[in-house]
């Protein structure tokens, strides 16, 4: 599905800006995520990306990102949020207060290398009996 809407987007992209060739570099990745211990720290490490790579100068002024939603409270039509992010408190401004106060610190490096060894290999992310269930269920190996 990625394949075929980045396909068509760079279609129209390149039609609309009388250009040709690719847009982006790498193909796309994915991976199965243990969403009780590690879905806010995915979050964590992804949100500010347009920071790291110098395009906004804070998460929120990255208008395609789901920060814009998690943390300041803005309503978008395809973002539905998660049941962790939901838990961080009983209403929208609590939860975007605390989504909010997610980013105030470094992520720990354990779980930077973590992430990153997931996506890397294209591994599960989770604990250890998480990545067995995968394993189990997938029928393949799911961890290094």
């Amino acid at each position: 599905m990625m394949q075929s809407l980045g396909r068509r987007y760079v279609r129209y992209f390149n039609h609309c800006y009388k250009r040709s060739g690719t847009l982006w570099e790498g193909r796309f990745k994915s991976w199965v995520v243990d969403a009780d211990g590690y879905v806010l720290g995915c979050q964590r490490y992804i949100e500010p990306n347009p920071v790291r790579a110098g395009m906004v100068g804070k998460p929120e002024h990255y208008r395609w990102s789901s920060y814009q939603s998690n943390g300041m409270g803005k309503s978008a039509r395809l973002w539905t949020p998660h049941e962790i992010y939901l838990g961080l408190g009983n209403t929208p401004e609590t939860r975007a207060s605390a989504y909010r106060a997610l980013f105030v610190g470094h992520i720990e490096d354990s779980m930077l290398k973590e992430i990153r060894e997931a996506v890397n290999q294209g591994m599960a992310l989770g604990n250890d009996r998480f990545k067995e269930e995968v394993a189990e269920l997938a029928g393949r190996r799911v961890k290094v």
